[in-house]
């Protein structure tokens, strides 16, 4: 695994069919970045949640790490990795990528407009309904000991 995602990270050009894990990694990097105030809090958190979701050791969390980087800064929309999201994940993994945004948008304490936008347009592009997405925010809230 570790191989593949060096690859990802060498790969000059954008993979036609990017792997899960990187799709992952963009979108949580973009939510992140919204509010222009990404910070080694924020990295953190996202470094545990695709460790979690995926199983990954130190090292090949800090390469999907790089690479996803690389691709959120080319990147001009989020169709192609929200795609492979729907296709990829089961509507309950869907929902629970739903719930990483949120965590990657609570990382800072505060929820920012433009994270809360983004956050809708992917849910809506991965097919996890509004209903599916306010009970997602609930659920982290309630985990970071916060109110609605």
């Amino acid at each position: 695994m570790f191989d593949s995602l060096l690859t990802m990270l060498k790969s000059p050009e954008p993979q036609a069919r990017p792997d899960l894990r990187l799709s992952v990694a963009v979108l949580l990097l973009e939510a992140a970045r919204q509010d222009d105030a990404f910070d080694s809090h924020e990295r953190a958190v996202i470094a545990g949640l695709l460790t979690r979701k995926f199983d990954l050791s130190e090292q090949e969390c800090e390469a999907l790490l790089e690479a996803g980087a690389v691709r959120a800064a080319q990147m001009v929309q989020l169709h192609g990795h929200t795609s492979h999201v729907f296709e990829e994940m089961t509507p309950q993994e869907r929902i629970g990528m739903v719930e990483m945004l949120w965590d990657v948008a609570y990382a800072d304490g505060v929820l920012d407009p433009e994270e809360d936008l983004l956050i809708r347009r992917i849910s809506g592009l991965i097919h996890v309904t509004d209903r599916e997405r306010v009970l997602a925010r609930q659920e982290v809230l309630k985990r970071l000991g916060r109110s609605f």
